[in-house]
């Protein structure tokens, strides 16, 4: 059974930052499109980040220049570097991985659904 745990929120002031982590288990075949997704209280669920198969990734343009999408194959983890955080960025962050083997981000991007689903590691920015 495929498993994805993310950790590294918190609570942090603006301006600093935080790096998530998200751990797969169960198989080596499903993280070929890997993202980072948000939902704030009384919002939908947003893409944040993507990244293909090689490392190759797409960030939203509200956080780019910010956040930073990379994955370690051999360890099967995901991470999300946020810098620079904004009181906006408040909300569960939630990782998803793919089993369509794309080669790019931004096609990683254009997905309508993920196949697995982590539980979410809750990020709150105060003033």
């Amino acid at each position: 059974q495929v498993r994805l745990v993310e950790s590294g929120g918190g609570s942090v002031q603006a301006g600093g930052s935080l790096k998530l982590s998200c751990e797969v288990s169960g198989s080596t075949d499903i993280d070929n499109c890997m993202g980072w997704f948000r939902q704030a209280p009384g919002k939908e669920r947003d893409g944040v980040a993507y990244v293909g198969w090689n490392n190759s990734p797409k960030v939203a343009a509200s956080v780019k220049g910010r956040f930073t999408i990379s994955r370690d194959n051999a360890k099967n983890t995901l991470y999300l570097e946020m810098n620079n955080v904004q009181v906006e960025d408040t909300a569960m962050y939630y990782c998803a991985a793919d089993p369509r083997r794309l080669l790019l981000g931004a096609k990683c991007a254009e997905l309508s659904e993920y196949a697995h689903w982590g539980q979410g590691t809750q990020v709150t920015v105060s003033s």
